[in-house]
C-alpha cells in the first residue's frame, strides 16, 4: 500500500496576500456572527412582546456593582453590555481603522476616496431627512440615529447572495462601513456626550499617555496594558464622555508592526533556536494590532453583539409606535437617505475626477449596495440609547428594526436579480 504523499508546503506569501487575509478572515466572522445577531434579535422580540414581557425587561435593568474598598461602581446590566462590554466592540473597530488606515483601502486617499465620500453622503442625507421631519423637541435629538451601518448584517447578506455580489462592491462596501464607524464615534463623541468633568476627562488622558510610554519603554504584557486601559475606561465613564470612546482610543494606539521580523524569526529557526524562545519569537512576528483583532473578534462577534441585541432589541411592537414621528424619520433616514446620499455623494466624487467606480462596479450596484447600506442596528440602536429619553426609545427602534429589514430585502433583491459574476 502506497502511503499518500504530504501535501506541498504553502506558497510564500506575497503582499497581496497579506493584504486579503485580514478582510477573509473578517467576512467570515462577520457573516457568521449576522446569523446569531439575527436570532438574538428575534429572541429579544419575542420575549418583548409575550407573557414574559415585563419580567425580560426588568432584567436587564437589575444592578450590579464592584466595590473597592469605600468606592463602588454600579450599573444596571443594560448598562454593562451597553458601555461596559460594548467598549470591547469599539476597541475592535479602534483595531479595524486603523488596520483600514495603515494596510488597507483607506491608506491610499485616492483608492479611499469613492467610500469616504459615500460614507459623508450616508451620514449627512438621513441625518438631514430626520431633522426636516422632527425639527423641533426632544426627539430632535435623534438625528445621529439613522447615520450608522451595521456591518455584520451587511457582510451577512453579501455572503447569501455569494458571487451576486461584485468583489469591488464588497470592498467599497466593507471600507464606506469603516468610515463609517468613524463617522459614528465622531458623533458619539461631539453629540452624544455630556457636562464634562474636566478632573476625569484629565485622569483619562493620563492614562492614554500611560499607555503610550509603556509602548515607547517596550512593554509588550497584555495584562499591564488591560489594567490600564480598565482606569482609562473607569475615568471616561466619569468625565461625561461616552466610556466607550476609550475604547476606540486604545485601539487605535495598539501597534501594527511586529517586534520581530519575518527575516529575524527564520534566522532564529536555522540558528537552532528552539523551545521557549522560538516560541515567544513565533508569536512577537504577529503583530500587537492582528494578534488583538484576531482574538477578539469572534467574542465580539459571536457574544458581546449578540448580548447587546438581546437587551437593547426587545421592544413592545404596537401600531402607534409605528405612527409616532420619530420611529418614521429614522426609517426614512436609513431606507431613503442613506442610498440617496451615498450615490449623490459618490457620483460627485467620479465627476470631480476625485474618485473611480471599481471595474467590475456599475451605477445600479452602487445603489443596491447603498439600499444595503441602510441596516443600521447596532450602531443606530446604541445612539438611540443615547440620544433620546426614554419615552421615545420604542419609537426610535421600531424605526430601526423595521428599516434594517427592509433595507435587507430591498438591497439583496436588487442585487440577486443581477447576473452571477
Amino acid at each position: 500500500m502506497t502511503l499518500p504523499s504530504p501535501p506541498p508546503p504553502p506558497f510564500p506569501a506575497e503582499p497581496v496576500d497579506r493584504l486579503l487575509a485580514p478582510l477573509q478572515r473578517f467576512l467570515r466572522v462577520e457573516a457568521a456572527s449576522g446569523i446569531l445577531l439575527l436570532v438574538a434579535t428575534v429572541a429579544a422580540l419575542v420575549f418583548a412582546n409575550s407573557p414574559w414581557s415585563r419580567d425580560y425587561l426588568l432584567f436587564w435593568d437589575r444592578e450590579a456593582g464592584v466595590r473597592i474598598g469605600s468606592g463602588e461602581l454600579a450599573l444596571s446590566l443594560r448598562h454593562w453590555i451597553n458601555d461596559g462590554l460594548m467598549a470591547i466592540f469599539f476597541f475592535v473597530i479602534g483595531l479595524e481603522v486603523k488596520r483600514e488606515v495603515v494596510l488597507g483601502e483607506l491608506r491610499d486617499l485616492r483608492a479611499a476616496a469613492l467610500p469616504l465620500a459615500a460614507a459623508v453622503g450616508g451620514m449627512v442625507a438621513p441625518a438631514a431627512i430626520y431633522l426636516a421631519l422632527v425639527p423641533h423637541g426632544p426627539g430632535a435629538r435623534g438625528w445621529g440615529i439613522p447615520m450608522a451601518t451595521d456591518i455584520a448584517f451587511v457582510v451577512g447578506c453579501m455572503a447569501v447572495l455569494g458571487r451576486r455580489v461584485p468583489l469591488g462592491l464588497r470592498v467599497t462596501l466593507l471600507s464606506l462601513a469603516i468610515a463609517d464607524d468613524i463617522g459614528a464615534i465622531l458623533v458619539i463623541a461631539i453629540g452624544y456626550s455630556a457636562g464634562l468633568d474636566w478632573i476625569s476627562l484629565g485622569l483619562g488622558v493620563l492614562g492614554i499617555l500611560a499607555v503610550l510610554a509603556l509602548a515607547r519603554i517596550g512593554v509588550r504584557s497584555v495584562p499591564v496594558y488591560v489594567f490600564v486601559g480598565a482606569l482609562v475606561w473607569i475615568a471616561f465613564h466619569a468625565s461625561g464622555v461616552h466610556a466607550t470612546i476609550a475604547g476606540v482610543i486604545l485601539g487605535w494606539l495598539t501597534p501594527i508592526r511586529s517586534w520581530i521580523g519575518k527575516e529575524h524569526l527564520a534566522a532564529m529557526r536555522e540558528g537552532g533556536v528552539g523551545g521557549r524562545t522560538l516560541a515567544l519569537a513565533a508569536r512577537e512576528s504577529v503583530s500587537p494590532l492582528e494578534r488583538l483583532e484576531t482574538a477578539l473578534h469572534p467574542w465580539v462577534g459571536f457574544a458581546i453583539m449578540p448580548l447587546f441585541a438581546l437587551a437593547n432589541a426587545g421592544v413592545v411592537l404596537s401600531p402607534e409606535a409605528l405612527r409616532e414621528p420619530v420611529a418614521l424619520a429614522v426609517a426614512a433616514g436609513l431606507v431613503v437617505g442613506k442610498p440617496l446620499g451615498i450615490v449623490a455623494f459618490a457620483w460627485i466624487a467620479v465627476k470631480a475626477g476625485l474618485a473611480r467606480l471599481p471595474q467590475d462596479v456599475g451605477w445600479g450596484a452602487v445603489a443596491a449596495g447603498g439600499v444595503l447600506a441602510g441596516i443600521g442596528f447596532t450602531m443606530s440602536l446604541f445612539i438611540a440609547g443615547l440620544a433620546l429619553p426614554f419615552e421615545l426609545l420604542p419609537a426610535a427602534k421600531v424605526g430601526v428594526l423595521g428599516a434594517s429589514a427592509l433595507s435587507a430585502v430591498l438591497g439583496m433583491a436588487v442585487l440577486a436579480a443581477r447576473p452571477p459574476g
